[in-house]
Formats: C-alpha cells, sequence, structure tokens
C-alpha cells in the first residue's frame, strides 16, 4: 500500500489495526517538494455550457508529469457567474466566464464556459405554490415544462356553457368571414386576434388549456388537443396528474344522423355524403342545464368528472386518412347542448358563428321523434381586414408540417 501527500505543511497519524489489536502509531509530515515548473499546462471541462446550480469536472495536465502541481486558478472575466471549488465548476448566474491555470508562473489556455438558466422552473415547486401566484405561460418552451409536471399555461377560467360572441362580427356579402390569416409566430406559437385585428391571445404547442377560447384556437391551429386532454371518457382526476384541469373525450365522432337524426349534418362528414373525419372532446362548463339529461355540476371537482353536454367537434382526418395539417381545411365546432345545435368556430376571439341545429329549428332536445335540425350556415374565407397582418408573421404549411414558407 501507499500513502500520496495531496497539499503541503500538513500532518497525518497513522495506526494500524486487527480486530482488537492496534499497532503503533507514524506520525508523516507532508512539505513542498522541490519540482520544476511545467513547460505546458492545459485545462480542460466536460462540457463548456452548465445550467445553473450544475456542477462540472475542471482537469489540467501538465508537461513534464513529473513537475510541479500545485495550481491555482484564475478568472478573467464573468466571475460572478461561477465559483470553482477543487476540481469543479459551479453556475452561479446565467452568463459567461472566462478563466485560466497556473502552476509556478506557467500559464494555462483560456477556458470560457457559458451558464445559463435552468428552463425547467418547475421541478422543486408544489403545485400550490405554483397557482397560488399564477401567471400565464411565457413562451412554447415555458408551456412545455409546466406541462411536464402537470401545471396549466393558460387561462384557468372555467368557462359558461354559452359562448361569449364578439359584438361585432365582420361579414361579406351577408355572410360572416371566417379568418383566413393564420397567424404563427414559430411553428409551435400561434397568434390569436379579435374581430379588429388586436393581438389578444397566444396558445403555444404542448401547453394545456381549458377555456373555450384557448382550446378551440389551440384544436384549429394544430390540428390536436392540449396536453390536458385524454381519450377515454372515464379516467379520474385523482389518477391524473392534472387533477381538476384534466379534459377527457378525445375520439371520433361519427356524425351518424340516421341513429341520431336530430344532429345536423356537418360540413363534408364522412358517413353524410362527405370525406372528412370528426373527432370530439369535451370542453367542461360550469354546469349543463341547457340539456334536462345532464345535471348543472361542476365538470371536474378534482375528485371526480361530471361529464356535461359540452363539445368541440372538429375535421381531424382527410379523406385519405391523413391529418389535416392546413388550419384552413379543418372545420370546427362548438355544440354546448349535446350535438343538438353547433356554431362555427371563425378564427378569432369571440368568433362564433350563426346557430344551427335542432333547437333552433324548433326540435324538442335529442328527439329522434320531434327533430328538425336547420343546415349548416355556410362562412366565407378572407382576412377580417387590411390591417389584420401588420405586425404579424405568416406561417404557411405546406404538406409537411416541418416544411414552410414565410412571408412578412
Amino acid at each position: 500500500d501507499r500513502l500520496t501527500a495531496i497539499k503541503s505543511g500538513g500532518e497525518i497519524e497513522i495506526v494500524a489495526r486487527a480486530e482488537s489489536a492496534v499497532s503503533r502509531s507514524i506520525t508523516v509530515f507532508t512539505v513542498e517538494a522541490d519540482l520544476p515548473a511545467p513547460e505546458q499546462l492545459t485545462l480542460s471541462v466536460e462540457k463548456t455550457e452548465l445550467d445553473t446550480g450544475e456542477s462540472i469536472s475542471l482537469s489540467f495536465t501538465t508537461y513534464p508529469e513529473t513537475a510541479a502541481q500545485n495550481i491555482v486558478y484564475r478568472v478573467l472575466s464573468g466571475g460572478e457567474h461561477i465559483r470553482i471549488i477543487g476540481n469543479r465548476i459551479e453556475g452561479v448566474s446565467a452568463g459567461t466566464a472566462t478563466f485560466v491555470g497556473e502552476i509556478e508562473g506557467t500559464v494555462s489556455n483560456e477556458i470560457t464556459v457559458t451558464v445559463v438558466e435552468d428552463p425547467d422552473k418547475y421541478d422543486e415547486i408544489t403545485k400550490e405554490e405554483f397557482y397560488a401566484d399564477y401567471e400565464p405561460a411565457s413562451d412554447n418552451t415555458d408551456a412545455y415544462y409546466r406541462t411536464l409536471h402537470g401545471l396549466m399555461s393558460g387561462d384557468l377560467t372555467v368557462p359558461d356553457q354559452a359562448p361569449v360572441v364578439s359584438t361585432y362580427q365582420p361579414r361579406q356579402n351577408g355572410a360572416l368571414i371566417r379568418n383566413n390569416v393564420t397567424t404563427f409566430l414559430d411553428e409551435d406559437t400561434y397568434l390569436v386576434i379579435d374581430a379588429w385585428g388586436n393581438e389578444v391571445l397566444v396558445i403555444y404547442r404542448d401547453g394545456a388549456y381549458i377555456t373555450l377560447e384557448e382550446v378551440a384556437a389551440y384544436v384549429y391551429a394544430f390540428g390536436t388537443v392540449p396536453a390536458n386532454y385524454v381519450e377515454g371518457k372515464n379516467m379520474s382526476p385523482e389518477y391524473s396528474i392534472w387533477g381538476e384541469y384534466l379534459r377527457l373525450n378525445h375520439s371520433y365522432f361519427s356524425g351518424d344522423t340516421n341513429r341520431y337524426p336530430y344532429e345536423p349534418v356537418l360540413p363534408d362528414i364522412r358517413g353524410c355524403g362527405g370525406e372528412l373525419y370528426y373527432y370530439e372532446i369535451d370542453i367542461g362548463t360550469t354546469g349543463t342545464d341547457c340539456d334536462p339529461t345532464y345535471p348543472s355540476l361542476i365538470y371536474n371537482d378534482g375528485e371526480r368528472i361530471t361529464r356535461g353536454a359540452a363539445r368541440i367537434v372538429y375535421a381531424r382526418y382527410d379523406a385519405n386518412e391523413d391529418e389535416i395539417i392546413d388550419p384552413n381545411e379543418r372545420y370546427l365546432f362548438y355544440t354546448y347542448n349535446h350535438y343538438n345545435d353547433f356554431q362555427e368556430y371563425l378564427n378569432y376571439y369571440g368568433g362564433w358563428g350563426e346557430i344551427f341545429g335542432n333547437i333552433t329549428g324548433g326540435g324538442t332536445i335529442s328527439s329522434k321523434v320531434d327533430y328538425n335540425p336547420t343546415p349548416y350556415i355556410p362562412t366565407v374565407m378572407a382576412p377580417l381586414s387590411q390591417n389584420t397582418t401588420a405586425r404579424t408573421v405568416l406561417y404557411y404549411f405546406i404538406a409537411d408540417p416541418k416544411q414552410s414558407l414565410w412571408a412578412a
């Protein structure tokens, strides 16, 4: 066995022990060795980018190997961003730092490391702390890390049954305009405007949402559902990371008017002479008293879910069962009386089309005998105004969503 002196100026008392027998002690003193300065000193780190609070290894080599090893580290810039302890570097705050090592007057190469803020700010926060001082997600990265921990990104207000319709709804030749300007700030960020062209909401892919306006915009823009939605219809919130914000029922919508004659026919829907495959999801409203068969209860109280009569129904696949990529080719409707009547989403805040369907036509709710569904009321695809896109960048999807064309 061997003893290795780590640094000079110390002493240590050593004994050997075998069961109950103990040897006499030996005192060892460490002194400064008379070693030559290195001709070359080389520093290295395992990586040059680290998160705040992260610690990485620092190492050095000398030439010759028998040269002095008593290295001292000297920070040239950014000393407030790092801490060097022994052979490790710790990230203290976001920024860049440069340092060198020195042994007996020989200076090493410069090392520059960048400390970045840990994007996951939620790994050590409780849900109580998060919601006590809640703010919507600030960007797509923020929304992504919230989702990893089952935390919301949008407005937490549980919506009422009926949609809040904009007081101004642009028309063209008498028909309501469905806004055909799909405004993506980047591939994962969708901008929602109001009827006057003002920026109102920003919706992030991978985020979690519950309000009608945010969920509708999410589905319309991205062709799928927010992160807090599941396919099933019976999942308990107690077994979900989303708790009271869990939403159910991302499933196929048949639109079968033979079985449900009170339902109006949606545009180009498969099974009624069309080609589009429609899907549906729950909207967790504050009640369902528009239909007497559905009690006016809280949709999700954190312990159990009482599914109501409100749904978003949207065209998800084309005739070839391929996902519809272009939002302008995707119909989206809202029903809050269990498919009796629908209103089309017009791609702006408060943009809900004219109501059509069974109750509108004077029929009895969900009746297979006394029914009179009025037909879909077509809208016009057009920009809301000439000023709508003045402050935005448009992102047009082509055949492949990974390919794009940008235009100012």
